[in-house]
């Protein structure tokens, strides 16, 4: 029986927001009115909310990796697939989800598949996902399956968090030394500027450096700030539109003199994990191939990838051709080539992204570091000069 979402009042007058089964919305309606609810609004469950505060609270990365997680943990406890989701519905940990997950209960008591269903209830989930389950639904291995995809994205958001904790020191002590600066640049410089010219005292060249410098910021960051704008609104269209212009730009990631250590290293986690996953998961090579390039974020290795493919189809080792793609023709070509060897690739495959998520946070901890130092340092320099340029002048008419 389909599920409705519904929004009503109550007796009291109190919001009235639930789940019920029914035939069609007349007779939802009928049932909640015997229930004493007065309904305002009632829709399928599951459907999709094109809402911008609806889409960034519904099923995001953590809601989806404890899905799978609890799904897996009832399929392998022997429960139908049916009856595990209708048992998530009223898990108290999924009550932000709940209609998302009635949805595709409906869905796969209609017939569909539950990669399908996903993929139909949540613009959030990725066409990646939908790979994974519906390679554990053939595979008759979905309970294994799925347990893999809760680790592989919980792998990933503890990666995200991660990035997030050490750019947030950084960033924090960069939005202070942005507020000093312009508090001092643009607040206390003017007012000490009408005081010293009526003065009539002549003012130290920094103090004029920092003033002329000011009044010529004032003209120009309103300017560049609409700059900023403009391109940002640019590229991100040409982004979205343009798939060659996707991988020129990512292209050019790579080359950045400083960036491109760091950017390499997150790929070559991001792809070796993915790759490991799906193998372990029972998805052919060449399918895998290309969703791992999909799930590593790089465009132009997704691009390099799809090439390779198809040497590999030919008879191509699977060693050489990722020997080929720059982004991965570091260490992972020869972890491939040992695992060939040995007929343990999958395995072979997480050492190779153990070593390259090691890597990652070696290099993200020194870099922050030095990043922070930096920032100390500039902030410092900036507010030494600003005071200098506004003491300077006030000791001068001191002495007159």
């Amino acid at each position: 029986m389909p599920t409705f979402e519904y929004r009503g009042y109550d007796h009291a007058g109190q919001v009235s927001r639930g789940l019920i089964e029914a035939l069609d919305p007349k007779e939802a309606r009928e049932k909640l009115a015997q229930q004493g609810v007065l309904t305002e609004k009632i829709e399928a469950a599951g459907a999709r909310k094109w809402s911008w505060r609806r889409r960034a609270q519904t099923f995001d990365l953590d809601a989806r990796a404890m899905f799978y997680r609890e799904l897996a943990s009832m399929l392998q406890a022997g429960l139908p697939l049916s009856q595990s989701l209708s048992l998530l519905m009223q898990a108290p940990e999924m009550s932000d989800n709940s209609a998302m997950v009635a949805g595709i209960r409906d869905r796969i008591t209609e017939g569909r598949s539950l990669a399908e269903s996903l993929g139909e209830g949540s613009g959030r989930v990725t066409a990646f996902e939908q790979s994974v389950v519906a390679t554990g639904e053939r595979s008759g291995r979905l309970d294994d399956v799925i347990h893999r995809l809760a680790d592989f994205l919980e792998e990933q958001r503890q990666l995200r968090d991660r990035l997030i904790s050490a750019l947030l020191y950084p960033a924090v002590i960069l939005g202070l030394s942005l507020v000093v600066g312009a508090g001092l640049l643009f607040f206390m410089l003017p007012a000490f500027e009408t005081l010293l010219l009526d003065s009539g005292m002549p003012l130290p060249p920094l103090t004029r450096w920092v003033m002329a410098g000011s009044q010529l910021a004032a003209w120009l960051l309103p300017i560049a700030v609409l700059a900023l704008l403009l391109a940002i609104g640019y590229i991100r269209r040409r982004w979205h539109q343009d798939p060659s212009y996707r991988v020129q730009v990512d292209q050019r990631l790579h080359r950045l003199p400083v960036f491109k250590s760091f950017y390499a290293v997150l790929v070559n986690l991001r792809f070796t994990r993915t790759l490991s996953m799906l193998l372990q998961s029972g998805l052919p090579l060449l399918d895998a191939l290309q969703q791992a390039g999909r799930a590593s974020g790089s465009p132009w290795l997704e691009a390099l990838i799809l090439k390779e493919a198809e040497q590999v189809r030919h008879g191509t080792a699977l060693s050489e051709a990722i020997a080929r793609i720059p982004p991965l023709s570091g260490t992972l070509p020869g972890w491939i080539r040992a695992g060939e060897a040995s007929g343990d690739l999958t395995g072979m495959l997480e050492h190779a992204a153990k070593r390259s998520q090691q890597t990652w946070e070696r290099r993200i901890t020194r870099s922050m570091t030095l990043v922070e130092s930096g920032l100390v340092i500039v902030v410092g320099a900036i507010v030494f000069v600003l005071a200098l340029a506004i003491v300077l002048p006030i000791l001068s008419l001191n002495r007159l």
